[in-house]
């Protein structure tokens, strides 16, 4: 039998290569560190942890060059957490509900090793590698994506709400010494119908977990909250990055790695009242996480906690602020 058929049975590879790939608060550096551990603004500040993260994604020479993309978190102290997706990348292939595997890992000197009892997963550099008895099995790069619509220049007509010359825009507003706009802010400007695009960028903070992991929330008339946070490698759900708080998840977690810069453009209609102010048409809204469709058309059937409840008026568009130094820049909106 070839080593291949022992380790990927009857499918090919396919089986297997899921098991084995499986395995001062705005200055840029380290912001601050507590209970949670250090967090950083910058990824050099960040060394060698933060510098292992990230995507990979190419043929697998032993699986008939299939494909495969793989996600490595950084959980502090030397260990990491590899998510393995046949066909590619969230967003680049990979089919969202298709099986995948993860495995734990930990830095053995300039590499970062997953073992489990018949094969070995390691990264060294850009490289991530598969072997078993000692046989190498296939290697795939390291990639780094950016946002089809990272940049995007606001068209003629459009209501450009920060564009890293002033936070005037908004109600309190404060840039960082890098000139971004910092969270827990509104804008003075009220929309209803709108479309808007927005760039933000997470903080790297390692050792924290869940929603303490670079929280914060874009909220759509100050009422629906796209959730922002650190959720990259993560299942994609209601209260991660891309969902919306409380009522949906996103079709895809395209959620890219801590300190990369990241877009949403959101096409939004409003609810609509009657005279009597009686609600007559639920909110809509259509998302694009870096450039990807993550919500259609979906309609909201409620406001989600914590800014606004829903109503007839127009409303600012809130950034929340959640003790993370998440910040924001080239925000525009055009009205409908």
């Amino acid at each position: 039998m070839h080593l291949s058929q022992r380790f990927f049975g009857n499918h090919g590879l396919r089986s297997a290569c899921l098991a084995v790939l499986a395995v001062g608060w705005l200055s840029t550096g380290i912001v601050a560190a507590d209970k949670d551990g250090p967090t950083y603004t910058d990824p050099q500040a960040a060394g060698e942890e933060y510098a292992a993260q990230g995507e990979f994604s190419g043929p697998l020479e032993a699986d008939d060059n299939r494909v495969w993309g793989a996600q490595v978190i950084a959980l502090g102290k030397g260990n990491y957490r590899l998510v393995a997706y046949p066909d590619g990348l969230p967003g680049a292939g990979y089919v969202a509900g298709n099986e995948t595997k993860t495995a734990d890992g930990k830095r053995e000197g300039d590499r970062v090793v997953f073992k489990a009892d018949e094969y070995v997963a390691e990264i060294h550099g850009d490289t991530l590698t598969v072997s078993a008895e000692g046989q190498k099995l296939g290697e795939i790069k390291r990639i780094k994506r950016e946002s089809t619509t990272l940049g995007k220049s606001a068209p003629a007509g459009a209501i450009v709400l920060f564009d890293g010359s002033s936070a005037d825009k908004f109600k309190g507003g404060k840039m960082s010494e890098d000139k971004l706009l910092m969270a827990d802010t509104a804008s003075l400007e009220k929309f209803g119908d709108h479309s808007l695009h927005i760039e933000f960028r997470t903080p790297f903070r390692p050792e924290a977990r869940g929603q303490g992991r670079g929280n914060s929330g874009v909220y759509v008339q100050s009422r629906y909250e796209v959730q922002v946070l650190d959720s990259f490698g993560l299942s994609g759900e209601d209260n991660e990055c891309g969902g919306i708080y409380k009522v949906a998840k996103p079709k895809v977690n395209m959620c890219y790695p801590p300190l990369t810069w990241q877009t949403y453009d959101i096409d939004f209609v409003a609810a609509k009242y009657d005279a009597a102010g009686k609600k007559t048409s639920n909110a809509n809204v259509t998302i694009r996480h870096n450039g990807v469709v993550i919500h259609e058309k979906l309609e909201i059937k409620s406001g989600t906690p914590g800014r606004l409840p829903e109503g007839a008026s127009e409303e600012p568009l809130y950034l929340q602020g959640h003790g993370n130094p998440v910040v924001y820049r080239n925000i525009w909106v055009v009205k409908k």
